[in-house]
């Protein structure tokens, strides 16, 4: 029974050397001296930001792109127990003793360093020699620029990562495709290739090109699969199920998970509240939560209510008005009604409350039982300190001459009539029997005599002149002119009116009755709303000293400055190494002009290398190069502040294309022993020279040594490039 203890037990394994040795280089080249310099480096202080708010459970909102990056950084603070005290407000500030830098850059520089085995191993995948998937690792090591980038708390490594393991995953998948399809480990890279794809997605919407690359490339590998009459159609519909599963289905799941994640840890109200909808403000802890609970939830005639604008950008504001008339005359010399002033007020002001009144019934009160208001009700809208109703009619707008004037009725006994009847259109209605919500329904108030719709129009234009109070105008739009989000507005603060005396009204209390809203918006509600202002919030672009255009990038006219000692010449710049971006350029210009030669001889049926060295060949530009290319060229469409480290994952792509071009030029173009032997020297000679500036220019990647006057002179190879000198 224990016969087989008389044996010894035996485990080998295959370690390759390359790899580990390449791992291991490129640990030490990211993560010497990560703490140097203990101040904050050029984006860390917009990355930084984040973090701390991720450790006080405070929400923001980005709209640089998917919450998993900041993730990531704020798990480094995470594990080095940072409590999220500290003020991020300036480049160059001194990190103080609770800061963990090394903890904080730790994720960036391992994801940098891995890099390296990858390059690696993708060029082994695509069927690449030995030396060439070391010459592809190497690069990548030597790159100053990914160095830089990788050695500090920002997302560019960690995008590249992702990026190049999604590759990978999905090449060892493909490898594997002929010999062991829905094996384990068919299974295993094909699910890794949908996870890196949701991951690089997940860090910044740049992981989109790569990710539209492999699809893709899967596609077109399944539409070749389709023509085998090896496979039968079970075969086929079970292949195109487990791409649809793997690369459709679990990286959405898994791009949800991110902000589900996200919305759980970030429950607190902060500063980035106020873009979002009043319905996803009371779902946050300490912010529009502390007023509304308790609200009434079904907005009923008698109700007391404030009304906020659902567009909620440049800023939020809430239907206002105040004792003050419309001038009789305007700057321009048009008349006005000379009624009270509506406007949209971006304050929280007791003269937001207005009344819903029920036009049959003089009362300002909610009965017993509530008579709910439905879509389609008409109603009146009381100005709650004023007693005036909320009326519009054909007078021309200040600001806006082609709308209507939205005013609170004055009666001057002369021939203008009220005209303040308005229709509730509850826009996001289930039925048009739904009962309009407080926070919940997001309606329309169209005035029934002119069919105009009330609208914020002052959130696209100029505010109010002086007699306005420089507040936001407020019009009377006719839906034939179009719909927009700023003429929706929501009931945010709600209670239930009591009493009929204009005094006590002004004091009444929040209704008692208990109703928690937040459980009313669901994951998918609060996901679908992040996501959009994720998207449509852009901050104004402005013009950056270091930022650049596309052009710039691939002959490295420009450079970045991410930090400056204070007192010594010691500084770190974002600058690549010179000759392999020469290099990379030279490799693509090769490739284009190769596969052209190749593809009009080849439709004269001239052959000039073998098919499988074609199909290499071709396989090997769709990835390098096409990765290339969904990196570089959308930035040409972009209307946005553009920086050089933006052209790292192009770059990327286009370094891993040098050692595919050489060993192409060396095993069919110098056939001779004599042409080999040279060229292989030259090869060994451009790689010193690659080594020379990667070591010339690694004190401004690290930012040590300190460097001289002369010194950082010398290294001014370009004179667009801006390298810091302090005056004597």
């Amino acid at each position: 029974m224990l016969g087989f203890l008389k044996e010894p037990v035996v485990v080998t394994a295959e370690i390759n050397v390359n790899l580990v040795a390449l791992t291991v280089m490129g640990l030490i080249s990211r993560l010497w001296g990560l703490c140097y310099p203990r101040a904050v480096v050029f984006d860390e202080v917009y990355y930084g930001q984040f973090v701390s708010l991720y450790m006080k459970r405070i929400f923001f909102v980005d709209d640089s792109g998917p919450p998993f990056g900041h993730m990531l950084l704020a798990l480094g603070g995470y594990l080095g127990g940072f409590d999220g005290n500290f003020l991020w407000n300036r480049i160059g500030a001194e990190y103080t003793m609770n800061v963990p830098v090394w903890s904080l850059r730790l994720l960036p520089a391992l994801a940098g360093a891995l890099c390296v085995p990858l390059a690696y191993q993708i060029l082994v995948e695509l069927h690449f020699s030995h030396c060439a998937a070391l010459g592809a690792a190497l690069l990548i090591l030597l790159e100053n620029s990914l160095i830089t980038q990788s050695r500090f708390m920002l997302l560019e490594s960690i995008l590249i990562f992702f990026i190049l393991l999604a590759v990978l995953s999905y090449l060892k998948f493909y490898n594997l495709q002929k010999h062991s399809s829905f094996s384990g480990s068919w299974w295993f890279w094909l699910l890794l290739t949908g996870v890196a794809c949701s991951c690089a997605v997940g860090v910044k919407y740049m992981g989109l090109f790569t990710y539209m690359l492999l699809l893709a490339t899967a596609g077109l590998h399944f539409w070749h699969m389709i023509g085998d009459h090896s496979l039968s159609n079970v075969s086929l519909l079970c292949h195109f199920l487990a791409r649809g599963l793997a690369l459709l289905v679990i990286p959405v799941v898994i791009y949800l998970s991110f902000f589900y994640v996200h919305l759980a840890l970030l429950y607190r109200s902060g500063p980035h509240d106020q873009i979002m909808t009043s319905a996803f403000q009371a779902s946050l802890e300490g912010g529009l939560a502390r007023i509304t609970q308790g609200q009434p939830l079904e907005v009923a005639y008698g109700s007391q209510i404030t009304l906020r604008n659902v567009l909620g950008k440049p800023m939020q504001c809430w239907l206002h008005s105040h004792t003050n008339t419309y001038p009789i005359r305007y700057e321009n010399g048009r008349g006005s009604s000379h009624q009270q002033q509506v406007t949209c007020y971006p304050f929280k002001d007791v003269n937001n409350w207005w009344i819903v009144k029920d036009p049959g019934m003089q009362q300002l009160v909610v009965s017993n039982p509530p008579r709910p208001v439905r879509h389609g009700h008409i109603v009146q809208l009381v100005h709650g300190i004023t007693t005036r109703y909320l009326n519009t009619h054909d007078v021309a707008a200040p600001l806006s001459p082609h709308s209507q004037e939205v005013s609170c009725y004055i009666d001057y006994n002369i021939s203008m009539p009220a005209q303040n009847l308005w229709r509730v259109e509850i826009v996001n209605r289930e039925s048009d029997t739904d009962v309009w919500k407080t926070i919940l329904s997001e309606v329309r108030f169209v005035h029934v005599n002119t069919s105009a719709v009330l609208k914020a129009s002052g959130l696209s234009g100029a505010s109010l002149p002086e007699w306005g109070y420089r507040q936001l105008e407020v019009v009377g739009e006719k839906l034939s002119k179009g719909y927009h989000q700023s003429m929706v507005w929501n009931v945010e603060e709600h209670r239930y009116g009591k009493s009929q005396e204009q005094k006590e009204r002004e004091v009444e209390l929040h209704s008692p009755t208990q109703m928690d809203i937040s459980k009313n918006l669901s994951f998918m509600a609060k996901f679908t709303e992040l996501q959009w202002k994720i998207l449509t919030l852009k901050n104004e672009d402005t013009e950056h000293k270091y930022s650049s255009s596309a052009l710039d990038w691939i002959t490295m006219d420009t450079n970045i400055a991410y930090w400056l000692h204070p007192t010594s010449g010691a500084q770190i710049h974002l600058l690549g190494n010179v000759v392999t971006w020469a290099s990379a350029n030279a490799a693509a210009l090769v490739y284009m002009c190769l596969s052209l030669w190749y593809l009009i001889r080849r439709r004269r049926k001239i052959y000039d290398i073998p098919e499988d060295a074609w199909q290499l060949w071709v396989s090997a530009g769709g990835i390098c190069g096409g990765g290339w290319a969904v990196n570089y060229l959308p930035f040409f469409l972009m209307e946005k502040t553009l920086f050089l480290y933006h052209y790292l994952p192009a770059l990327t792509f286009q370094i891993l294309l040098i050692p595919v071009v050489l060993q192409h030029l060396s095993d069919h173009l110098c056939r001779s022993v004599l042409l080999k032997s040279m060229f292989s020297a030259l090869i060994v000679a451009w790689f010193s020279s690659v080594y020379f500036v990667y070591c010339t220019f690694s004190p401004v990647s690290y930012g040590q040594p300190a460097l001289s006057v002369s010194e950082l002179r010398d290294l001014r190879w370009k004179e667009s490039w801006n390298i810091l000198i302090r005056k004597q």
